[in-house]
């Protein structure tokens, strides 16, 4: 099924649901969209409720100038699980996905979810020790970023580019496949993106990854070229969460049947 869902008036989300049995919610990163988790959708929709987001001004929702940050798309998540009846849920978000979730706990708690799965995201984009800290990347590296590149459209494709070849993957991206992500990020206009984009730098949910992992079942999946870093961070901010290292910071989609059995060992262990 695919669907259209308010969360206010003139905006609405785009949101797909297959499958029936525990429910199980993907968000997909930072301008992107519910096609980069087909191969998930496909594998988990024959067992259970599989439902697929396109936030705010991604994808097929609504593009808008208003509410481009996470505060507001944890809200939106709380109005799609209602409209859609959505009860006792796995949060799996991606990437800046993993803001909404956290904003969702920020705002709504843990009551009613039955786990969540945080996919190569930093509780905390920066900081003064990012040598020492698990980080996005480091402060000057990420402003200039944002003054460089996600000020005008070609800014956005090449950084999406860059990022897809050099972080997302472990391997050549074939031409299709890196104009296939590019698409992706640039359905989302550039304005639009560096809000977003500013907006999840300066996020800290180091204080709801630390009680969410306390109250509910916590994955994280982290990718391997910071590993080193990631895995202590979490141990020690996280310690009852579990932690495993996969990929680069797109792989479910690269190594879905290795990804797939991680997310699937881990719902297991919730029943």
């Amino acid at each position: 099924m695919k669907t259209y869902i308010e969360v206010e008036p003139g905006v609405e989300l785009y949101v797909e649901e297959h499958g029936a049995g525990d429910a199980l919610v993907f968000i997909p990163g930072f301008t992107f969209t519910t096609e980069v988790f087909s191969r998930q959708v496909n594998y988990f929709s024959k067992t259970y409720r599989t439902i697929v987001i396109d936030p705010r001004s991604h994808g097929r929702s609504t593009m808008t100038v208003h509410g481009n940050d996470y505060v507001t798309h944890g809200t939106d998540l709380k109005k799609v699980l209602q409209e859609m009846n959505i009860e006792n849920p796995t949060l799996i978000g991606w990437s800046f996905g993993c803001l909404t979730v956290w904003e969702y706990i920020r705002q709504f708690g843990t009551k009613g979810i039955k786990g969540q799965v945080l996919i190569d995201m930093p509780p905390k984009s920066l900081s003064l020790n990012e040598n020492r800290d698990w980080v996005e990347g480091k402060i000057d590296d990420m402003a200039a970023a944002y003054t460089n590149y996600l000020r005008h459209p070609k800014g956005q494709r090449d950084f999406i580019s860059a990022y897809a070849n050099g972080v997302m993957v472990q391997r050549d991206l074939t031409n299709d496949e890196l104009a296939w992500l590019v698409e992706q990020s640039l359905t989302t206009p550039y304005y639009i993106a560096a809000n977003l984009f500013s907006s999840g730098l300066f996020s800290d949910y180091r204080e709801e990854s630390e009680s969410g992992s306390k109250q509910i079942p916590t994955l994280y999946v982290v990718a391997e070229h910071w590993s080193s870093t990631a895995r202590p961070y979490l141990n020690k901010l996280a310690p009852k969460a579990e932690v495993d290292v996969l990929g680069g910071h797109m792989m479910f989609w690269e190594h879905p049947g290795r990804f797939n059995t991680l997310l699937e060992t881990f719902l297991h262990k919730q029943t």
